[in-house]
């Protein structure tokens, strides 16, 4: 966007805000707000000219994008939205955190200029597309409606919206609702888009010293066990913990990862927060309190480490993101009914599970399925599991012949995930297939790809050790056919090891699901 703002010019508004024209409310009097409370400012409104607020203040006349704010007031502009040619609703992580600068991305793809607007209704966004890069004539309009994920759902099945935003997989009732009221089959690859995945980081207060906290940790802090951070080696402070509301999709998937199918009720003085931007700001100024937000959120919060059951730490990065290997992490999702879906928004999802998006959705602050390649060494915490002196002696064979192997290759961030005792790849399967290969192309000749495959625990080990092979040569051969001979240069193979190097705790079914996997390596010509 054309109006970007510096921590100065945040600094001279919060000023603004605080010396605003007089304490008494006329008709005219209006508050410009952004949803990250870095602007807060009152005045008299004038005008509304060239995508800008213009209000007068005891500092004189100011213009302020409505890119930026939301208008609070009697006197603030209808800027309408109910009219636009695509109306997309849902969850406030995607829709905040996300579409913004997805919608400027998309613009830029088709030759246009995308004019974005708070409209004042809510976090309503309106992306206004101007063809010949914003010197031509409008092309059309697209309304982002950011609350929930259930919401964006309910919306599909009124058809409200054309397309749901969704911080979480659909759930098989709202499939099912979905698919009676001729919406097709939701989980279908035409209609179940996953755009990027996000890793939900727990946060604390910049002053706090916490560092890690462990799942049970987390439990007993948000079933109200845990009241004090001295409980968890921090100061004598009482904790303050921040939660999103029912229908949220961040929460929904907290909830999960933390407390599986036995939900403890939260303690009794919590904070309730309707979206990822008021949670950080409400732990950036209250020194005791803990929440959890997505990646793109942490606003300068404190974000700490987290351990599961199993003492694996995970740290929310882009690379255990994009192997789906962080235990806090989740898909981002884009939905779409088969009935009504038009040409302008099968173009823009179209654009939003390109390659081409990849760059926006990382300056977002999301993770997008770009390959990524990351050394496997000796110092590793997977190394030092498979030197475990206590390991079965069978099975220590395995894990000191996959320590021989993995030293020679590096790891590609592409992941590939299978359904319990199957060797059919889940959905996400092929969209990395076919980036993988596109990236396998630009490798040099006589590049060594190996194909490994993983299980989770269920089972005996040797079937465990069939099964992981026969998954891993499938993902090798499936390779080699897709790519059409476009990588008769690359030297492609498989082995399979089984239930060992567990990613996750064998004991939820999150992380069985995270075990359930094929790796792949590689190894630069000699």
């Amino acid at each position: 966007m054309s109006n970007m703002w510096n921590g100065t010019a945040m600094g001279v508004l919060a000023l603004v805000g605080a010396l605003a024209m007089s304490t008494s409310a006329t008709a005219q009097e209006v508050t410009l707000r952004s949803s990250d409370g870095t602007v807060n400012m009152s005045g008299n409104f004038i005008d509304f000219v060239d995508n800008s607020y213009v209000i007068a203040t005891a500092l004189g006349e100011l213009r302020v994008s409505a890119s930026r704010v939301n208008c609070e007031g009697a006197a603030c502009p209808d800027l309408g939205g109910g009219d636009a040619d695509v109306k997309i609703g849902g969850s406030d992580t995607v829709g905040l955190g996300l579409m913004p600068l997805l919608l400027e991305g998309y613009a830029g793809s088709i030759g246009a200029a995308a004019d974005i607007l708070n409209t004042g209704n809510g976090d309503d966004v309106l992306a206004e597309l101007i063809g010949d890069e914003g010197f031509g004539e409008e092309l059309g309009s697209i309304l982002v409606s950011s609350t929930t994920s259930g919401d964006g759902f309910a919306q599909l099945l009124d058809q409200q919206v054309e397309v749901g935003m969704s911080s979480r997989r659909i759930r098989p009732q709202e499939a099912r609702d979905l698919r009676d009221s001729g919406a097709g089959n939701m989980v279908s690859p035409s209609q179940e888009h996953i755009v990027a995945v996000d890793s939900l980081v727990l946060v604390t207060n910049p002053a706090n010293p916490i560092e890690s906290l462990t799942a049970e940790q987390v439990r007993q802090i948000y079933s109200g066990q845990i009241t004090n951070w001295s409980a968890v080696g921090g100061p004598n402070l009482p904790i303050t913990v921040v939660s999103r509301a029912e229908g949220s999709g961040t929460r929904a998937v907290f909830e999960d990862r933390i407390f599986g199918e036995s939900v403890a009720a939260l303690p009794a003085g919590a904070v309730i927060v309707s979206t990822n931007s008021d949670a950080s700001q409400v732990v950036n100024t209250t020194e005791g309190a803990i929440s959890y937000v997505g990646y793109a959120f942490q606003r300068g919060a404190n974000a700490l480490t987290f351990v599961n059951e199993c003492g694996i730490e995970t740290t929310p990065d882009a690379f255990s993101a994009r192997t789906e290997e962080y235990a806090l992490q989740r898909r981002l999702y884009l939905y779409s009914r088969e009935d009504t879906l038009s040409d302008d928004g099968r173009s823009f999802l179209d654009y939003a599970t390109s390659d081409a998006a990849d760059s926006i959705i990382g300056k977002a602050g999301f993770i997008g399925f770009a390959v990524d390649r990351r050394e496997q060494s000796l110092e590793s915490d997977r190394a030092r599991s498979l030197l475990d002196p206590n390991a079965d002696a069978y099975e220590a064979g395995f894990m000191r012949q996959m320590l021989s192997q993995m030293v020679d290759y590096d790891r590609l961030s592409t992941t590939f995930r299978f359904r319990t005792g199957s060797a059919q790849l889940d959905e996400r399967g092929r969209i990395d297939k076919d980036r993988l290969i596109e990236y396998l192309e630009t490798q040099p000749s006589g590049t060594e790809i190996l194909v490994v495959g993983f299980t989770d625990t269920v089972g005996q080990f040797d079937g465990n050790l069939a099964l992981s092979q026969q998954r891993a040569g499938q993902v090798a051969n499936e390779l080699r056919e897709t790519s059409g001979g476009r990588l008769s240069n690359i030297d492609i193979s498989s082995v399979g090891y089984g239930e060992i190097a567990p990613s996750g705790c064998n004991s939820s079914e999150e992380g069985r699901r995270i075990n359930r996997r094929v790796e792949i390596w590689i190894k630069a010509p000699a």
